[in-house]
């Protein structure tokens, strides 16, 4: 039967850098033991951090990043015939982003889909991806995750003493960056390798978002949101993140691997964003939640949180065009990739026999 490869991936970040030091002048700083548990070093804004002025949209990020994927698969836009997209932050609520994408790489006719599962969203599109090549349906996909947070973020500081800024309300500040990540998915008939599949569940069924966004939609009348302070009020329940996050990730390590007859040992590294960080670490340790498959996974987790940013949708294909091109990811290896989402604590998992060969090999 045919068998989904990723043939190329691409990754892109807007702007320059944006330190620590620079967020502390603006905005005012975390204290030491915030601040190491984070482990961010650095992120990327598609605005200026000094006037809130847009350099670039959440689509051009997107195209940005396909550009990228297409170049390294060998592949013209004009062959792709299946184009799915996750974002939580699109240009507009309507049309879909991922038809204005669409448009900016010049296809007039292609499937289309969008789906707002933010830091679990992409690796779902790409399980929705195999299925659909290897039903063959459809020949080529670009599968996208693209995030613009920093237009939310800038509203907390602009204009304000830093001084008078709640630490709270810091912390996204610091955690939050935007980006885009895609990858050119195509199928063959014959060979070993590519997309063996994966699993996805939410477990928030009845409990409250981890982080939640209010203005600008449908909750309540247009009158009354006209009075918020915020045109958007992104709300982050940071001590929520930390008890149920570790849950999210052991359920979507189990679950992944039994889903799809894998064993764990034979995993040479597990792409999990913020696995590796302080505070997940530390978390994981307090909850009790250890399994077999954490224990055994740990050393081979990979993210690159601390120079990229928490980037929603964009993390994991930024993560992994970033372990890609540097090397790390080698064909014949078998990789995990999972995202999860605490905005309804949703995870989503699939495990990859890698076959692109190393950019420049």
């Amino acid at each position: 039967m045919a068998r989904a490869h990723i043939v190329g991936l691409g990754g892109y970040q807007p702007g320059e850098p944006i330190t620590n030091e620079v967020l502390e002048r603006l905005v005012g700083g975390l204290p030491d033991d915030i601040m190491s548990g984070l482990s961010i070093e650095k992120r990327f804004w598609l605005l200026d951090p000094e006037t809130g002025e847009h350099h670039e949209n959440n689509s051009d990020l997107a195209l940005e990043a396909s550009k990228r994927a297409l170049g390294a698969a060998g592949i013209q836009a004009g062959e792709v015939d299946l184009m799915l997209c996750a974002t939580g932050t699109p240009d507009h609520t309507l049309p879909p982003m991922v038809n204005i994408v669409q448009e900016k790489l010049g296809l007039d006719q292609c499937a289309t889909l969008e789906i707002r599962s933010a830091g679990a969203g992409w690796v779902q599109a790409l399980e929705i991806a195999r299925f659909y090549l290897e039903a063959g349906l459809y020949r080529t996909a670009l599968v996208i995750g693209s995030e613009a947070i920093s237009p939310v973020l800038v509203q907390y500081y602009l204009g304000k003493d830093p001084s008078r800024i709640r630490v709270r309300d810091r912390m996204p500040l610091y955690m939050f960056g935007d980006g885009a990540g895609a990858a050119v998915v195509t199928a063959a008939e014959d060979g070993d390798g590519g997309l063996l599949g994966g699993a996805m569940r939410a477990i928030g069924g009845n409990r409250k978002p981890g982080i939640q966004t209010f203005g600008g939609d449908t909750h309540k009348p247009m009158r009354a949101q006209r009075e918020q302070k915020l045109v958007v009020d992104l709300q982050v329940d940071v001590v929520g993140a930390g008890q149920f996050t570790p849950q999210m990730i052991v359920e979507a390590l189990s679950d992944t691997l039994e889903r799809t007859g894998v064993a764990v040992d034979t995993i040479d590294h597990c792409l999990v964003p913020e696995g590796n960080v302080g505070w997940m670490l530390d978390a994981m340790d307090a909850s009790g939640l250890r399994t077999p498959e954490w224990d055994a996974l740990q050393p081979k987790i990979f993210d690159n949180l601390s120079q990229m940013g928490a980037c929603g949708c964009a993390a994991v294909p930024l993560f992994a065009d970033h372990a890609w091109r540097s090397g790390l990811f080698e064909p014949g290896q078998r990789i995990m990739l999972v995202g999860v989402e605490a905005t309804k604590w949703v995870y989503a998992g699939e495990i990859v026999d890698w076959t692109a060969p190393t950019p420049g090999s």
